[in-house]
């Protein structure tokens, strides 16, 4: 794994804002990395980190379950900063039992008043806005620490160690709610670690590709390319670094979008100069779906499927060692839980099973990146601007777009309705302002009227929603006049359709896809 020799360790106790953590501090150029609580030092003596964050949690201090403190983190000699519930195993170290908690407590914003204004708060006005938990509050402060911060309901809401460089804070820097969060986790990381800008996409990419010319050698290496912007980068990666030793293979499984095989191979071999083999399977794919109504059903005769397919591309070539895939690294995160030790990475959607069927190792370049870094190292790769910006979409492609049975009618219908909503969201410059953007067939068909007749056919469902990392998502207040426009284009283009909806749904507790 690529480790700069600064570097930030998050030890994560269990809190659903641990992944914003990391991306703030990535953000500010700055490597870090999430393992849990339970985690050693000694496991990181070859590299030892230049600071260490402790993650909130949903437990507090005085439940009987509640993940326990390691000392040795405060003889590490390296600054420390407890968020939240890190504060509160930091506080209660020093002096037990001086941590109140009600088992009432509920997130609010609270006002966030400056006491001392030391390094952490740099450039923190004296009031400002924070996301705070109401229930959980430091009673009585220990005796080595000092408060350099309340609220506006006199509870303290950040300490300082009077000789060490440990913090501890009672609200949540990483969550947009807290005005100032970004400007305390940059204090930290920069002022207090002194660590400088060294993690770019362009040191990534040349410490990486030094990393992958070591570990093939003179071996070769497949590539599965889904035709998304994670593959596409891992390819790309791995061609500058072997070069033809890599060979990549793109399967038309008949559920992509409007031209999209086509066009991607395109680029594939054009732009990107990819040693490529493009196979249309549609078929293939299309009659094993055939009266599957299942989601779930859907995704696994797909992934066997491909394996299928993927296995017969390379029937009679032998001399693979290596299967790339686009493993990112909130699939690391989510793989290891705070209750679990055992760690058990995620197969890839595109080439679940593979590795095990072929004997092959894996070889997985992003495995430490999240998705936006994925694409900043794409740029930097030089893969074509709206490759790289593209929406997110699906494993399974538009088989969890038509709610029902896969049929090609269907698959058609829905591609036409697909490219009209995006095709008007790029030319009303809408697109790169929408996080995701889709068309889904619902199984319904209602009457309608078409050139005086009656029809009954198909509703279509448009869903555009804003998101940040796709764990929550807000839907987008599409202009009126241009849902007007996209709904009577899709009507009186399409065979099929005679009503058009539009999803005002968030998530939670709707997921942004349908199935």
């Amino acid at each position: 794994m690529h480790q700069p020799d600064e570097w930030i360790l998050i030890l994560d106790y269990g809190s659903p804002y641990t992944q914003l953590i990391a991306r703030k501090i990535r953000k500010q150029q700055i490597y870090c990395e999430i393992h849990p609580f339970y985690s050693k030092l000694e496991a990181f003596a070859k590299n030892p980190p230049s600071g260490i964050i402790l993650s909130g949690s949903s437990k507090n201090v005085n439940d009987s379950s509640a993940p326990s403190f390691n000392p040795e983190i405060l003889d590490a000699d390296v600054p420390v900063l407890g968020i939240n519930y890190g504060m509160q195993l930091i506080a209660d170290y020093f002096k037990p039992s001086c941590v109140k908690t009600t088992g009432k407590g509920r997130f609010t914003r609270s006002e966030l008043i400056i006491d001392v204004h030391t390094e952490l708060v740099k450039e923190v006005p004296e009031e400002s806005i924070v996301w705070i938990n109401k229930g959980d509050n430091i009673k009585s402060i220990p005796k080595e620490f000092k408060v350099i911060a309340h609220t506006d309901k006199k509870k303290i809401a950040a300490l300082k160690h009077e000789q060490k460089p440990i913090f501890g804070i009672q609200f949540h820097p990483e969550t947009a709610h807290t005005v100032y969060g970004e400007r305390i986790l940059k204090n930290f990381a920069r002022t207090i670690c002194g660590l400088k800008d060294s993690w770019t996409s362009e040191s990534f990419i040349e410490s990486t590709v030094k990393t992958i010319r070591r570990k093939v050698g003179d071996d070769r290496v497949l590539c599965a390319l889904s035709g998304g912007v994670d593959s596409t980068v891992v390819a790309t990666l791995l061609h500058k670094a072997i070069g033809n030793q890599l060979q990549c293979v793109f399967i038309d499984n008949g559920l992509l979008r409007l031209n999209e095989f086509e066009d991607v191979l395109a680029v594939y071999k054009e732009k990107l100069n990819l040693p490529v083999k493009g196979i249309d399977a549609s078929q293939q794919f299309i009659t094993r779906l055939e009266g599957i109504i299942d989601p779930e059903e859907k995704r696994k005769i797909i992934g066997h499927t491909f394996i299928d397919v993927f296995d017969k591309a390379i029937e009679g070539e032998n001399d693979f060692k290596y299967l790339a895939q686009g493993t990112l690294y909130p699939d690391v995160i989510e793989s290891v839980t705070v209750k679990d030790a055992s760690v058990a990475v995620k197969s890839h959607h595109n080439v679940g099973g593979l590795p095990e069927k072929m004997n092959l190792e894996l070889i997985e370049p992003v495995r430490e990146l999240f998705k936006d870094e994925v694409r900043s190292v794409g740029s930097a790769l030089g893969i074509p601007d709206h490759f790289i910006k593209r929406h997110p979409f699906p494993g399974p492609g538009l088989a969890v777009r038509v709610i029902s049975d896969i049929t090609p009618e269907k698959l058609g219908i829905l591609r036409k309705a697909d490219d009209i909503f995006i095709t008007e969201l790029r030319n009303e410059g809408l697109y790169d302002e929408v996080w995701q953007a889709l068309a889904v067939l619902l199984p319904i068909q209602s009457v309608g009227v078409t050139d005086d007749k009656r029809t009954y056919e198909f509703t279509a469902a448009l869903r555009a929603v804003n998101s940040k990392d796709g764990m929550t998502a807000e839907w987008v207040h599409l202009p009126h006049p241009f849902l007007d426009k996209v709904s009577k284009r899709i009507m009186n283009e399409i065979h099929g359709i005679n009503r058009v909806v539009y999803d005002i749904s968030s998530k939670p507790p709707a997921t942004i896809e349908w199935e």
